[in-house]
């Protein structure tokens, strides 16, 4: 029997997957080369090759191999093989032609010209006729392959790429080709998992292409056996007989295999996409067979009846502009997904950024390299139990807190978030009767109470209840994981005791003061609430900033401002959002004025003075406070008032001042200034919360400055005493 030399195409990084193949098929002398393997065989393996390589994009016949170093030698080099052999004279052909590195022949369709003229001029000579041109279904399609001085011409016996398997006819967004996707199941182990009765789940399947291919796999279905065009059909040497032969061989081998079809599954949150699933199932006989539902990722879960498998699929790459943190998002839920509804899976994902595969937080054996098209991609391959498991570091702050706050919806109650829950329901029994009793609305129900649980809860309640959680930035020695798992079991714990929805409960990292952090924007989310506070009303806002607009720890400070303010003039510096200025004018202050050097909250501060309906002599002015008061303290025409809030940040470097601020070193000058503006028997209140703050007595000669710390520290933060330092500074 003639034994051919033969050659399969694949698409770049797909070739040693194909050569096992072709080897497992019989072939003979296998060598991979780039872009698919060179075998040898006779005329059946031909057949089978086209029939059942998964892999492969064409199966080619080699009739010649000749140098090329001019348009001539081309077309000799054709001539020289009697065509006549191969398809008659009223036949009809195609040609393809590829060229690289040649000079004399660099354009494919001049080339394809010439080989397409020397085989119709032979067959013209030879019988008075020529074979027609057939680009969709000729008789025979000829291929040539030039790369430098070298052609290899044979014939397309696929006719057309053998990923067309013929069950795939709806155009769906970014699609992987049937080859590729049986590269992903071949390297991902399938065969042997479904050998052994495993299940297969795509639960972002898309048209369902993984789905069909995992099944033409795990029922031993030729991939070729739906398609009606080959290119060896019209072909003279064709053998219909050893063709049928083979058909039917392979149709018998699909019935038995139907017969013993694991559970193959998929999800998909499109209902358009699995429309088209359940249409291309249908198409490639295997209605019935396999179960597609409408199912988002976060809802992804085997039946209990579902043996454990493989799961596999081709989740978004993030390519398009603005996709990136939407997809990042989608990997890391669907690592929670994988690693608390699927241990004991094997898993196969494809992706286009390596990066994206960090975010699911399962190791991963070495990543495999396949190209989806011209786009190189990563095949991980992972076993999702626990040792494998770890957390995925956040690239900013917001994707933690995002992340912390999806664990706490998703994860169940362990030992030490319950001790943390106990430690609420304590503080909530004792600070909730002294809050109703005092009439007040906004406190901080826990600080830092137990060490593994550093946080502080402050409460919001209106005619909703919020909560308010600030992390304290856990020490470098601390397991990363660990602190999340914990910030995350504190954070169900308080929706729980609170009884309030997750979506209430908002989280802040707080770190060391750098700058003016207050002013650090975290969002933009622009949803506000009222809450009130000895009887003025003001927005606040969770998500935005890293503080809401009030700060608890001065709610003291800021009802002594109002008992003391009916007919005064006010000061408030450093105004932030103008809180204790809405308490002086609720508690009577003849005219007020509030600086702050950030717009911002200066507008903030005049939405509240809008709530409280705050109208008259009361102004808002813009400014760096330091030089202000300096410009103040030395104008001739001195403003005076009966009472000043001065509330300095402990260092600030923002470029709307012209020097850097520190309280320490800053103080003395700030407070002169401050008091300078003092009207007789008038007062200033001078606060801090800058721990190892130390007051310059020495320097503020002719001031008495009067520590009212201990007074001034609330019930609620009587855990911390240096919460805050105030002084009550007169001339």
């Amino acid at each position: 029997m003639t034994q051919y030399q033969l050659f399969a195409t694949t698409p770049k990084a797909m070739e040693g997957i194909l050569a096992n193949e072709i080897q497992a098929l019989g072939g003979q002398n296998v060598q991979q080369k780039m872009a698919g393997a060179a075998f040898q065989g006779d005329l059946a393996l031909a057949y089978k090759a086209c029939l059942w390589l998964r892999t492969a994009s064409r199966v080619l016949l080699l009739l010649s191999s000749f140098e090329v170093k001019s348009q001539q030698d081309l077309y000799d080099g054709v001539q020289r093989i009697d065509w006549s052999e191969h398809l008659n004279a009223d036949d009809s052909l195609a040609v393809s032609f590829n060229s690289k590195n040649n000079p004399a022949i660099n354009n494919t369709h001049f080339g394809a010209l010439k080989v397409k003229d020397a085989i119709v001029d032979q067959m013209r000579a030879k019988f008075g006729s020529r074979p027609n041109v057939d680009t969709e279904h000729p008789s025979i399609r000829v291929n040539v392959y030039l790369h430098n001085d070298t052609a290899q011409l044979s014939l397309d016996l696929s006719g057309e790429s053998s990923h067309k398997r013929g069950y795939r006819e709806v155009s769906i967004a970014a699609p992987i080709k049937e080859n590729l996707a049986a590269a992903i199941l071949l390297r991902a182990g399938w065969p042997e998992i479904a050998a052994q009765g495993g299940s297969l789940l795509d639960p972002m399947c898309g048209s369902g292409t993984l789905l069909v291919e995992g099944a033409l796999i795990a029922a031993d279905i030729a991939p070729g056996l739906l398609r009606d065009y080959f290119g060896f059909l019209g072909w003279k040497q064709h053998d219909p007989q050893l063709w049928q032969s083979l058909l039917d061989d392979a149709q018998n081998r699909r019935e038995a295999g139907l017969s013993k079809l694991p559970v193959i599954a998929g999800f998909d949150q499109d209902r358009r996409t699995v429309t088209a699933a359940l249409q291309h199932i249908e198409n490639a006989g295997l209605a019935g067979k396999i179960h597609v539902e409408k199912r988002n990722i976060a809802d992804a879960a085997a039946a209990l009846s579902w043996p454990e498998g493989l799961i596999v699929c081709n989740p978004p790459y993030g390519e398009r502009l603005g996709d990136e943190e939407e997809t990042a998002a989608l990997y890391r839920e669907f690592g929670e997904v994988l690693k608390q509804r699927f241990s004991g899976w094997q898993a196969a994902i494809i992706i286009g950024n390596p990066e994206l595969g960090f975010r699911l937080g399962i190791r991963s054996q070495k990543p495999v390299t396949l190209f989806n098209g011209a786009l190189e991609c990563k095949l991980l391959r992972l076993t999702i139990e626990e040792s494998a498991f770890f957390e995925p570091k956040a690239k900013s702050q917001q994707e933690r807190i995002e992340h912390i706050s999806r664990r706490a919806q998703a994860e169940s109650t362990d030992s030490h978030a319950e001790m943390f829950a106990n430690r609420l329901r304590k503080n909530l029994k004792k600070l909730g009767k002294w809050a109703e009793k005092n009439r007040i609305d906004c406190y901080r129900l826990y600080d830092a109470d137990l060490p593994e649980y550093a946080v502080a809860v402050d409460v919001y309640h209106s005619d909703q209840t919020w909560v308010n959680v600030q992390e304290y930035e856990p020490p470098k020695t601390i397991d990363p994981a660990k602190a999340n798992q914990r910030l995350a079991g504190a954070l169900r714990e308080i929706a729980r005791v609170l009884e309030i929805p997750a979506e209430h409960v908002f989280l802040k990292i707080r770190r060391k003061q750098k700058s003016t952090d207050q002013y650090e924007k975290l969002g933009d989310s622009r949803h506000f609430h009222v809450v009130t506070e000895g009887g003025c009303k003001f927005w606040v806002n969770f998500e935005d900033y890293l503080d809401t607009g009030l700060f608890l720890d001065h709610r003291p400070v800021r009802l002594l401002i109002q008992q003391q303010a009916k007919g005064k003039r006010f000061l408030n510096c450093f105004a932030y959002t103008g809180s204790a200025t809405v308490h002086a004018i609720i508690g009577g202050a003849v005219s007020s004025v509030t600086v702050d050097m950030s717009n911002t909250y200066l507008d903030w501060a005049q939405r509240n003075f809008t709530l409280n309906g705050i109208h008259g002599d009361h102004q808002l002015i813009r400014a760096d406070c330091v030089e202000w008061l300096s410009e103040q303290a030395s104008s001739k025409r001195r403003p005076q008032f009966d009472l000043i809030f001065l509330d300095p940040p402990t260092f600030s470097n923002s470029k709307r001042m012209d020097e850097a601020f520190d309280i320490q070193k800053d103080h003395v000058p700030l407070i002169r200034n401050a008091a300078a503006l003092l009207a007789p028997g008038g007062i200033l209140y001078f606060s801090t919360n800058f721990r190892r703050f130390k007051m310059d007595q020495a320097a503020l000669a002719g001031l008495t400055a009067e520590d009212i710390s201990a007074k001034l520290i609330p019930e609620d933060f009587a855990r911390d005493a240096r919460i805050h330092y105030v002084w009550r500074i007169t001339r």
